[in-house]
């Protein structure tokens, strides 16, 4: 570009997990170009991650109601006409952006490169390497608009004082937090092996349970009223104050979902479990270890990682997670706290 933009659009509808990974990449573009106005386009929900940030705002597209559908994503784009843009950095690539760029006529209009041949070559089996990071990807689409980022030497904010509803988990002992739940059930590790390891935290720190849904809600409550070392606030925190209580963990443990990102785009410590998917894949959490990857034996399961997401798995692999020991996720926890 000729010009570097004074005023970005930046796409990133859903999921969880992808709109956590924009918050470093958005720090650093803040960071080296303070004077850049940024506009983030995503669900209403997702707002309290951009809050950090003096010079972005957010636009919430609310697509289950008055942006759902084509009348909706016209009004959508109407609303976006108004914002004054010189481009827009599209991080999301699916069909309502799309749609969103041919009624609002915005030139020029970035896309992701979301790697989906790539991604193909690696659950065949054709070729078993990493790929780019979702983060890089990010990276890239902002390059293309003249922004230089570079993430090697990330910053994080400082940790905020914690809701005053969960003044007491203030202690001289790590926070441990801990995320058992995914989207599939072939990338949760099994709620009685996950019992394990919470015994084998005793003494070690207060351990959080986060989670959403009322199933999971129900059986972290049943879970944290077995110890007494574990306190859940899944259901009864806000999204905002969840993100408060995340900053201040010392340590993340967590399956391959949103609350990995959540915690790695702050600066934690995040330990992930992998069943049927793969970090190859380009999902890993912000700026951690490989080592802090904990990966099903693919000796036994040879086919992963079997899809991107989790949600396709050949008869058997639904157990595959269950390959990674209580002692192993035990020793690497407790490994990450002496080191820290």
């Amino acid at each position: 570009m000729s010009r570097i933009p004074d005023h970005i659009l930046v796409i990133r509808l859903s999921a969880l997990g992808d709109v956590a990974m924009l918050v470093p990449v958005i720090r650093q573009l803040t960071k080296n170009f303070p004077h850049l106005k940024i506009t983030v386009l995503t669900r209403p929900f997702f707002s309290p991650l951009f809050n950090e940030f003096e010079n972005v705002n957010v636009m919430a597209a609310d697509v289950e109601s008055v942006h759902k559908g084509l009348s909706g994503l016209w009004k959508l784009s109407r609303e976006i006409k108004t914002q004054k843009l010189d481009a827009v950095a599209d991080c999301h690539e699916v069909l309502r952006s799309r749609i969103l760029k041919l009624f609002s006529g915005i030139k020029p209009w970035i896309y992701i490169d979301k790697g989906r041949n790539e991604k193909k070559l690696l659950i065949s089996g054709k070729k078993f390497e990493p790929l780019k990071t979702t983060h890089q990807r990010y990276v890239e689409v902002f390059e293309k608009l003249g922004f230089n980022i570079d993430l090697s030497d990330p910053m994080f904010p400082p940790k905020p004082d914690l809701p005053k509803a969960h003044k007491s988990l203030e202690t001289s002992k790590p926070l441990i937090g801990i995320a058992p739940f995914a989207a599939f059930p072939t990338k949760a590790y099994p709620l009685g092996l996950m019992k394990e390891v919470i015994e084998g935290l005793k003494g070690l720190g207060t351990v959080i349970l986060f989670g959403g849904g009322s199933e999971e809600i129900r059986q972290m409550k049943e879970l944290s009223a077995l110890f007494d070392h574990v306190n859940s606030i899944a259901g009864s925190v806000s999204f905002a104050d969840e993100l408060k209580i995340i900053r201040n963990l010392d340590l993340m443990l967590s399956m391959d979902s949103g609350n990995a990102h959540l915690a790695a785009a702050y600066g934690v410590e995040t330990i992930t479990l992998w069943g049927v998917t793969h970090p190859f894949a380009g999902f890993a959490p912000f700026n951690q270890e490989p080592e802090n990857a904990l990966l099903a034996d693919r000796i036994a399961f040879p086919e992963i990682p079997t899809s991107i997401y989790g949600n396709k798995a050949p008869a058997g692999y639904e157990v595959a997670i269950a390959s990674i020991t209580p002692r192993e996720i035990i020793d690497k926890i407790k490994e990450k706290l002496i080191q820290a």
